[in-house]
């Protein structure tokens, strides 16, 4: 028997620069030097209507965190985000328990519950909006019941709300795939033993299952804080931020309206900065803390 050991090649720098300096370039070139131009013009008074820039420093920051609009969208969007992480995971775990078994039958719903993920996000804004409206589908049936049925998207108390379940809705599918993916990688033998042991569904659920869906649990929470500070296309499309002044805008709608729509390029910029910021931030914080509860098997 040879007892011969092989010894390690020692790594050739190289071979190592060759295979991550094209990857660390593109990322130099499409993430980072936007992301230096962006606050670098932050620090500016730029103006699409304006023919001379000059530095202001942080005079847009300060500009940004004394405007009561910018507060009001901060507000919508930390708003929509807690509703748009909560909701599609509790609802999407909930559904996948329920389809965690063989047959057609649940193949078919996985994909009936996926379909609304695939679609883009435009059209099930088109949709529902046209359903929504003051004199859409929804309220003449509801007229049937009532002669003042709710305004979901011209109700300035009512429309953030009604953003929210659309958003929601259509993240509930992502959440179903994701969590049969963990279910379905659990240990059957771990759910039998507690089944022996004498251990329930429930108490199975929260001392076997829950625990070892972790990190899946982090992966879609950390996902749907991102997609949540970053919805856009939903607002523009049913509210366009109203009704009234900003009363769903949020943060990326605020941003696109500031540098496009009112010219503001500096102070768009600083915008873009702070909601960077934040949405780094919550997402670390988020990932620290949850993977505390994460097991290895």
């Amino acid at each position: 028997m040879n007892t011969q050991t092989k010894r390690r090649k020692p790594v050739r720098p190289l071979h190592f620069l060759t295979f991550a300096l094209p990857g660390a370039a593109l990322y130099a070139v499409f993430v980072l030097w936007p992301l230096l131009v962006a606050f670098g013009s932050s620090l500016t008074n730029e103006d699409a209507y304006r023919a001379v820039t000059s530095f202001v420093w942080f005079e847009n920051y300060v500009r940004l965190f004394s405007d009561p609009a910018y507060l009001q969208t901060l507000s919508n969007t930390v708003i929509l985000t807690i509703i748009c992480a909560v909701v599609p995971n509790a609802v999407g775990l909930g559904i996948a328990i329920l389809l965690d078994r063989t047959g057609w039958v649940f193949n078919a719903l996985r994909a009936v519950f996926f379909v609304p993920v695939i679609l883009s996000s435009v059209v099930v804004a088109v949709v529902w909006q046209q359903l929504l409206k003051d004199d859409g589908l929804v309220n003449s049936a509801l007229r049937a019941f009532t002669s003042d049925p709710p305004g979901w998207l011209s109700d300035p108390n009512l429309a953030l709300y009604s953003v929210a379940a659309i958003v929601a809705w259509q993240s509930v599918g992502v959440c179903v795939v994701l969590y049969l993916a963990g279910l379905q990688s659990i240990p059957k033998e771990l759910l039998e033993a507690a089944a022996i042991d004498g251990a329930g569904p429930a108490r199975r659920f929260w001392t076997v299952t829950w625990p070892l869906l972790a990190p899946s649990v982090t992966i879609m929470t950390v996902l749907s804080l991102i997609g949540g500070f970053k919805i856009y296309d939903q607002v523009k499309v049913m509210t366009n931020g109203g009704p009234g002044v900003g009363t769903t805008s949020t943060l990326a709608f605020d941003v696109v309206q500031t540098g496009l729509d009112s010219g503001e390029v500096g102070y768009s910029a600083a915008k873009a900065a702070v909601m960077f910021i934040i949405i780094a931030a919550v997402s670390m914080l988020s990932i620290r803390q949850m993977r505390k509860r994460e097991v290895d098997l």
